[in-house]
């Protein structure tokens, strides 16, 4: 991976995978942001000039937690009724969460691979520093965005970067076809995609669907707390990332997936609500039960069987 870092034009100061901290130092997010190209949403678009394609105006910066701890747990139904009384006089629903039915907005991701699922293996045997691949899409319409999305974890910290495209750019961009887009951090996000994805000739597997409810603050430490459930996947070769149609499969889940993430420090009343529920932590990947799903329903090659 520092290789990869290297053809994208970043230092061994800046490399995901050598952060220049010591194994057994104490990594903090301050240190991952000074060491890794952690994306910031406030940089202005290129002129028209320079991209006559742009976005819709007026859109508001992207709060996508570039650089945090993430924490997951599998909760029942009757405990996530009762985590969201305690966190409300915390944590407000997020701007997307608001207006939906039930407060819940749908997430679909089409996630790469190598063809021996490199990365899922990874995943599965718990490898410590480690990344995903993934567009990512919240509705469909033509010119609704996809996120073409690298979500690394480094020591325990998780890193995302992500660069905003149109649907009919999915293609070009995984054939990695140069595609300049109008604001720069999108646009070198977008390289270090193609990057990763080049450097293990990563290939669509399946589009992964779910339900998210959220609840986030608008302080500095930027605490967020998820709950997803409704987990689909559908199989798929196809450049394509939808958030509807048909052909989805239920994969078999009998929880609620609660994930707490924040940027700078553990707040006291997240000790309280962990003690409080007695949560164990559990790891949970969406990517990884949707392939292992896929396998067991018989949609896997048998050359890449999971089990």
């Amino acid at each position: 991976m520092a290789e990869i870092d290297r053809k994208a034009g970043l230092g061994d100061n800046e490399s995901v995978m050598h952060t220049g901290i010591r194994r057994k130092d104490r990594v903090s997010t301050e240190q991952i942001a000074r060491s890794v190209p952690v994306i910031r949403q406030t940089e202005s678009p290129r002129s028209a000039a320079e991209h006559p394609r742009s976005h819709k105006p007026n859109e508001s910066r992207d709060r996508t937690l570039s650089c945090r701890y993430e924490l997951k747990y599998r909760i029942s139904e009757s405990q996530a009724a009762a985590i969201r009384e305690y966190i409300r006089p915390y944590l407000p629903l997020d701007k997307y969460s608001k207006d939906k039915p039930r407060n819940e907005y749908s997430i679909s991701s089409l996630y790469f691979d190598s063809e021996q699922l490199s990365l899922y293996r990874e995943t599965r045997t718990g490898k410590k520093n480690r990344f995903k691949l993934r567009i990512r899409a919240y509705a469909d319409g033509e010119y609704e965005p996809r996120f073409a999305e690298i979500k690394r974890r480094i020591n325990g910290v998780i890193i995302k970067s992500r660069a905003k495209i149109l649907p009919d750019q999915v293609p070009d961009v995984i054939a990695g076809k140069r595609i300049v887009l109008p604001h720069e951090i999108d646009d070198e996000s977008l390289k270090q995609f193609q990057l990763y994805f080049k450097s293990i000739n990563a290939r669509p597997v399946t589009l992964v669907r779910y339900k998210r409810q959220a609840f986030e603050g608008d302080d500095d430490n930027r605490v967020r707390i998820t709950f997803d459930r409704n987990l689909q996947f559908k199989s798929t070769k196809q450049p394509i990332v939808t958030v509807n149609g048909g052909g989805w499969q239920s994969v078999s889940m009998d929880f609620v997936v609660l994930e707490l993430k924040f940027t700078a420090r553990y707040p006291m009343w997240l000790t309280h609500l962990v003690k409080s529920f007695a949560l164990p932590q559990s790891a949970m990947s969406k990517y990884g039960a949707s392939v292992e799903q896929a396998c067991e329903d018989g949609f896997c090659a048998p050359q890449v069987g999971v089990f």
